[in-house]
């Protein structure tokens, strides 16, 4: 896990998720708040996903039109 200066990594897939380094919060539209200690986490940008905020790959089954 970083540390205080340290940076943690983000990495946008075309077409895909957002995968972070993890241990994650994510603080929905909402304002509740999901938590995933994982050491990567898939957070979905298509908003496909049934297990949204995190992936479930749903953006496989279409093409997404950008």
């Amino acid at each position: 896990m970083p540390t205080a200066g340290e940076a943690r990594r983000v990495v946008v897939e075309p077409g895909g998720p957002v995968l972070v380094e993890g241990p994650v919060e994510l603080v929905l539209p909402d304002g509740t708040t999901v938590r995933s200690e994982r050491f990567m986490v898939a957070v979905c940008a298509c908003r496909r996903s049934k297990r949204y905020p995190f992936c479930d790959t749903s953006h496989r089954r279409r093409v997404r039109s950008e």
